[in-house]
């Protein structure tokens, strides 16, 4: 049978109890946070905003698209020899402007000599079959001969006069000029020498030759190009294929050039999509006068879509913070929050906004960097 506690021992644990809940502080209630995006002003900072309610308006996209320079391609031409033939001079240098019919190199040719003695040997035949027929047509006249042998001579001469046709053409695929293969009939004096001669006014913007070289017909010697006109040349992504069409006006910015902007024409959109880039090509044509600018150099192309509808805030209300837009929404009489937003591309002053905002909420379209000035100093008191 258990013994009841004495009064004296309840006394004892009631204050060895006591004693130790003294010991013990009660934790105090967990300070609720404060929200960085929000912050509070008083009457006469209001002043010095102004506030409007998101709208819709019309906006035309700019599309910003890599590009390079490069030459206009019906006004370049890559010249060769017409002959195969080893290369004795070279007249042009890389750079240099040349005219159309100047002589760029000068290449010596067996090929050539051969194909001027066989127009020769044609010519004097043509020549001896014509005598012969006019000898023909007078004995045949006096009886001398039948008109079988007329007929015979003048096929002669008729096969002749094809012959020195073939080899006149010859001459004329191997380079030489009507007046060249002239002086080559009255003169009789064969020459191996053959010239590679600009066929357009422009630059020379490439040289594949050097003197002793042995050349082929295939082969490009020369690019001769005018640089008057150029084409600006970019990769459109398929996405944004839709915003491209030929004949709208373009610009383009030129880094090269301390970013100054030109103007320009669309003046082909491929009708494909480059499989390996997901890109269509567009190509710009750009007045050249003063040649500066100059093929290869980088650019940027500005293409301007059609208007849209979309949610519009002035550029003025964006507010640029960790490298995000931002813009300050009016919650109510004192209160704003710094909510960010998903930004399209600026035209006339006015940002369209594609997400983080709706229509009608009120956002701070002038003053938005002193109150985000503001927010900050508030955020640094705590």
């Amino acid at each position: 049978m258990k013994r009841p506690l004495s009064p004296i021992l309840i006394a004892m644990l009631l204050a060895a109890a006591l004693s130790g809940c003294k010991g013990k502080e009660t934790p105090p209630a967990a300070a609720t946070p404060i929200d960085p995006t929000l912050v509070t002003v008083q009457a006469d900072f209001l002043q010095r905003l102004k506030i409007a309610p998101a709208g819709e308006g019309e906006a035309i996209e700019t599309l910003r698209v890599p590009a390079r320079i490069e030459v206009d391609e019906q006004r370049v031409a890559r010249i060769g020899a017409a002959v195969t033939g080893r290369v004795t001079q070279i007249h042009a240098t890389l750079g240099q402007r040349v005219k159309r019919g100047e002589l760029l190199a000068t290449l010596h040719s067996t090929e050539l000599s051969a194909a001027q003695l066989a127009y020769l040997k044609a010519l004097s035949q043509a020549e001896l079959q014509r005598r012969a027929v006019d000898r023909a047509k007078l004995l045949f006249a006096s009886d001398v001969i039948g008109s079988a042998e007329l007929q015979k001579r003048e096929s002669e001469l008729v096969q002749a006069q094809a012959e020195m046709q073939a080899s006149h053409g010859q001459l004329s695929v191997l380079g030489m000029t009507e007046s060249a293969i002239q002086k080559l009939a009255s003169s009789r004096t064969v020459h191996s020498l053959s010239s590679i001669t600009a066929t357009l006014d422009g630059v020379v913007i490439e040289r594949k030759v050097t003197p002793g070289q042995v050349v082929q017909p295939a082969d490009a010697l020369f690019t001769v190009a005018d640089l008057s006109h150029v084409w600006l040349v970019a990769e459109v992504p398929e996405q944004q294929a839709a915003l491209v069409k030929k004949g709208e006006a373009a610009q383009a910015e030129i880094p090269a050039l301390n970013g100054k902007r030109i103007e320009g024409r669309l003046i082909f959109v491929a009708d494909t999509v480059n499989p390996d880039r997901r890109t269509v090509t567009v190509r710009m044509d750009v007045e050249n006068p003063e040649r500066t600018l100059k093929p290869e150099m980088l650019a940027s192309m500005l293409i301007r879509g059609t208007p849209q509808r979309r949610l519009l805030v002035p550029a003025a209300a964006v507010v640029r913070e960790d490298n995000k837009d931002h813009v300050f929404v009016q919650l109510d009489d004192k209160r704003f929050q710094l909510r960010p937003v998903t930004l399209g591309q600026e035209s006339n002053g006015y940002v369209p906004v594609q997400a983080g905002l709706k229509g009608g909420e009120r956002v701070v379209t002038e003053g938005a960097f002193h109150l985000n000035n503001e927010r900050k100093r508030k955020e640094l008191e705590g």
